[in-house]
């Protein structure tokens, strides 16, 4: 009788937990305070929101889906057990839904564990072929001249100064593969001063902004309902406002993951997940949110540009004879780099593409320093991924801030991958299958977050 009481408790704590907090009204109310701002043209873009909707839940989106289901795409490597470089917390989330289960090694495909970052059979040889002469110290007259050319052009790429992001040591002892697929991103529970301290030092720290210029929503003195922030936005050049709106869309995108997929039924029996409404609203309603939750929302439209755009430009590196999603299932592989050219065909084919030739424009020495500075200060954000207390959130802000900066770098290269051969290996532009496997997963969070928004106009629209 007592553990029945308690689970009709908790179902009662439950429905109380998601009924609307916000003012009744006529139906489809609750959809205008979310989205009525949420149409039309993009600031600094030519692009409209219902162009970007149409294109991903009916043309992207299915194809997209499928492509990240197969094992080339579902296999992460990560370490989640680097300590956090700026504060000394090594508090950890203690809810079971925050923990990660890494794959047994004998679930990851042979292709993918012996070559991480290669894209063939024949490339898997010739690179431990290389590695292997590098590390006893080989003369050059003992390599052949291919194997030479390739040792040349994978340490190139390791030193490479166009990483935007602090990647992990993959042949770290503590580096586990995690299928993504069975550690998907949802509500865990962590929230709080800890989940705050992130955002609070990637917001304050690293997006460009004076210390004496308040952001909206911040408690204490200062908050002008974000007039002051939205004048000093205005007036700062077209990156470091760029650069702050795809932090802001990012930070949607994950908000509407964990909305969408929210613990509604914990039970001795099962596990529910689904939308929960509520806490969407408490995120991007206008009232709750003082207009600040369709400002996020047009964020997210900003950042899905920006990454659709890289993966438009980056169709030559994929299109060579020689790239393969090499996991060693022959025909299997074949199927998905078709599945793959045909995504990123589509993506090229978009008619309202973002512009990036309007980033680190005029003067060559100013632009240059000021990439530098957009890099370093993104690169720092991928760093603050190593201070999440939650597991489960540290493995997708670590995948998603390296899927971004992947976006970023493919961009700013744009002059190298005008000039990748049609076969044989490129040489001044490469992507490690980390690098792939974030992107494509990144892309897939940010269109899935697109997707999610049409689910919630409709609840949200039958609302009272």
């Amino acid at each position: 009788m007592a553990a029945g009481s308690g689970l009709l408790l908790r179902a009662l704590g439950l429905a109380v937990l998601l009924l609307p907090v916000v003012p009744r009204g006529p139906a489809g109310a609750a959809e205008r305070r979310c989205f009525c701002q949420v149409t039309g043209h993009l600031d600094d873009c030519t692009c409209d929101v219902e162009t970007i909707d149409a294109f991903n839940n009916y043309k992207l989106f299915p194809r997209l889906n499928e492509l990240l289901e197969s094992d080339y795409f579902r296999y992460y490597k990560v370490n989640l057990k680097k300590p956090c470089p700026f504060w000394n917390d090594n508090s950890h989330c203690g809810i079971r839904d925050c923990a990660v289960k890494p794959c047994p090694s004998d679930e990851v495909p042979d292709g993918i564990r012996s070559g991480s970052y290669k894209y063939s059979e024949e490339a898997n040889n010739l690179a431990e072929e290389c590695e292997e002469a590098k590390r006893l110290g080989a003369v050059d007259g003992s390599l052949s001249r291919e194997t030479q050319q390739a040792v040349l052009q994978w340490t190139r790429h390791d030193d490479s100064s166009d990483s935007f992001c602090e990647a992990d040591d993959i042949y770290s002892p503590d580096a586990e593969y995690v299928d993504l697929l069975l550690n998907p991103e949802r509500y865990t529970g962590y929230k709080g001063p800890d989940a705050w301290k992130i955002w609070n030092s990637i917001y304050e720290e690293n997006c460009f902004k004076p210390q004496n210029v308040k952001r909206p929503l911040t408690s204490g003195r200062g908050d002008d309902g974000g007039h002051t922030f939205y004048k000093w936005l205005k007036g700062v050049c077209v990156e470091k406002r760029a650069f702050y709106k795809l932090i802001s869309g990012l930070h949607a995108s994950i908000n509407i993951h964990l909305s969408a997929r929210y613990l509604l039924q914990d039970t001795w029996s099962e596990k529910k997940w689904g939308p929960n409404v509520t806490e969407f609203q408490q995120r991007f309603d206008e009232v709750i949110t003082r207009g600040e939750g369709p400002r996020r929302l047009k964020n997210l439209y900003f950042l899905y540009l920006i990454e659709l755009r890289a993966l438009s430009k980056v169709l030559p590196f994929f299109e060579r004879p020689g790239f393969q999603l090499y996991t060693g299932n022959k025909s299997h592989d074949a199927e998905m780099k078709n599945l793959l050219l045909e995504i990123l065909h589509l993506a090229k084919s978009f008619p309202l593409h973002f512009d990036e030739n309007s980033f680190f424009a005029g003067n060559k020495k100013e632009a240059a320093k000021l990439k530098e500075e957009f890099r370093l200060h993104f690169k720092n954000i991928s760093k603050i991924m190593d201070c999440v207390g939650c597991f489960k959130c540290r493995l997708w802000g670590k995948l998603q801030t390296q899927g971004l900066g992947t976006a970023l770098k493919i961009l700013f290269s744009e002059n190298l991958i005008e000039k990748i051969p049609e076969s044989g290996p490129s040489y001044g532009f490469q992507l490690t299958r980390q690098e792939i496997v974030a992107l494509f997963n990144a892309f897939g969070r940010i269109s899935t977050s697109v997707r999610e928004l049409e689910n919630f106009k409709n609840i949200l629209r039958n609302m009272r």
